[in-house]
C-alpha cells in the first residue's frame, strides 16, 4: 500500500508539464530523465537515517496489504516507508526506492529455507543508510543477535494492539496463543532452523506458520528501528544482544583476516553449522 507521502514524492520526481497548445497536461518524460533520482552503487551508505517510531514501523509491517507478501518485504517496505515519511533530508529518495524488489526473500529466498527474510531485509536496508554520516553496518550484528537469541514473535498485549490493522479482527494474547503458541528462540539466522524450532516446540505444521511469521517480521521491524534510534541518539547499545561467548571466541579465527587453511569468516551463532541441539 503506497502512502500519500510516497505518492507525492513520486509525483515530484516524475513531474508534469503544461503543453502550450491547448494547455494539455502531459507527463514530462524529458524532465523526468533529468530530475529523477534512482539508486546507484555510489549511493550505498549515503542515505541519512532519521529517528522513526518503532511501533509505527511494526504496524506498517503487519498491515494487511503488506504482510501477505512475505517477511523480507514486510521489514524492508516498513522501514523504507517510515523513512520516506520522516524528517530525513533524504526522505524523497527513500520514497523512490521500489520496495517490491524485496519480495524474493520470503521463506528463506523463494521458499528455500535459507537466510530468513527478516535478516535479508536488514542487510539490504543497512547497506543503504548512514547514521549522522557514519556507517550503520556495525549495528547489524545487534539485529542478527536479537533474531538468534530472543524468543519471538513479541506477544505482549500492548504490542499486539499496536500492530493490529484496523481491518483485523481482535489480535489478542488469546488469539496469539491459539494461532502462534509459545514464542521460540531461533538460534540461527536461517528460515529453516527458525521455523523448525517453532513448529517442534508448538506441535504445529509449517502450513500454520502464517501469523507466527507475520508477527515475527513486525517484531523485527520494531527492534531494528529501536536499535537504530538508540545508535542515532548515541545511547547505550549494550542493552541489545551481542555475540555469545562461544561465538566471540570462534570469531577470533573465523574472520576476514584469517590465514588458517581452510578457514571461513562468520558472525552467526556457531550452532547454525556445528549445532548441539
Amino acid at each position: 500500500m503506497m502512502s500519500m507521502d510516497r505518492r507525492n514524492a513520486l509525483k515530484n520526481i516524475i513531474g508534469i508539464t503544461t503543453c502550450a497548445a491547448g494547455a494539455t497536461l502531459v507527463p514530462s518524460f524529458a524532465n523526468a530523465a533529468e530530475e529523477a533520482w534512482s539508486l546507484t552503487p555510489a549511493d550505498l551508505g549515503t542515505l541519512a537515517y532519521a529517528p522513526i517510531d518503532p511501533m509505527k514501523v511494526a504496524k506498517l509491517a503487519y498491515n494487511q496489504d503488506v504482510r501477505n507478501k512475505g517477511c523480507m518485504y514486510q521489514v524492508f517496505h516498513a522501514l523504507i516507508t517510515a523513512l520516506a515519511e520522516s524528517e530525513s533530508p533524504d526522505a524523497a529518495k527513500f520514497a523512490a526506492i521500489p520496495t517490491a524488489m524485496s519480495v524474493y526473500g520470503s521463506g528463506g529466498i523463494f521458499g528455500q529455507g535459507t537466510i530468513c527474510g527478516n535478516n535479508n531485509a536488514a542487510g539490504m536496508f543497512f547497506k543503504l543508510i548512514n547514521i549522522k554520516g557514519e556507517s550503520a553496518s556495525a549495528h547489524l550484528a545487534s539485529v542478527s543477535a536479537y533474531y538468534e537469541q530472543t524468543a519471538l514473535p513479541l506477544n505482549s498485549a500492548e504490542f499486539l494492539a499496536g500492530v493490529k490493522d484496523d481491518r483485523d479482527t481482535d489480535l489478542t494474547p488469546e488469539v496469539f496463543a491459539t494461532k502462534v503458541g509459545e514464542p521460540t528462540i531461533a538460534k540461527s539466522l536461517l528460515c529453516h532452523a527458525s521455523l523448525t524450532r517453532w513448529a517442534d516446540a508448538n506441535d504445529m505444521a509449517i502450513k500454520d506458520k502464517g501469523m507466527r511469521c507475520q508477527l515475527l517480521s513486525a517484531s523485527m521491524a520494531y527492534k531494528i528501528a529501536e536499535i537504530l534510534n538508540t545508535a542515532y541518539e548515541a545511547g547505550d547499545m549494550s542493552v541489545f544482544p551481542g555475540k555469545t561467548p562461544a561465538t566471540t571466541g570462534c570469531s577470533s579465527c573465523h574472520n576476514t583476516a584469517s590465514t588458517t587453511v581452510p578457514s571461513v569468516m562468520a558472525g552467526m551463532e556457531c550452532d547454525t553449522c556445528h549445532g548441539n541441539d
